[in-house]
């Protein structure tokens, strides 16, 4: 499955921004959806999850309550939302996509988007 990634920018603290990420290809809803992000100087880092019919999610500590993750396996499309953002949220933020149950952990993932880059200034 190839997934094309659109939205990201800059914004500032306490704002929000929509990321999609648009599966091509494959059957989408045959995929769990992971959502990791990239800091500079800092390891691939999980945000959140989507099972494959997105009637179950799972986020980070560090994100919960702030971000969230949906899908709609009609459009092949699964979407995040980032409200209240802070400055070391800023990072690229990738989706990715694996067979049947989601993972926290990136190595477990076999198809990745391009990335997106988040900045949100002080």
């Amino acid at each position: 499955v190839h997934l094309v990634e659109s939205g990201g920018g800059l914004v500032q603290a306490g704002g929000s921004l929509r990321l999609s990420c648009a599966a091509l290809g494959r059957t989408f809803s045959k995929y769990a959806m992971g959502w990791f992000r990239h800091a500079p100087g800092k390891e691939r880092e999980f945000v959140a999850a989507v099972n494959r019919s997105g009637n179950y999610t799972y986020y980070a500590d560090s994100v919960k309550g702030r971000f969230a993750i949906s899908r709609d396996n009609a459009k092949n499309t699964v979407y995040r939302q980032m409200n209240r953002l802070k400055p070391e949220d800023t990072a690229v933020y990738y989706c990715a996509a694996r067979p049947l149950g989601y993972s926290l952990s990136y190595l477990r993932y076999d198809y990745w988007g391009q990335g997106t880059q988040v900045t949100v200034s002080s």
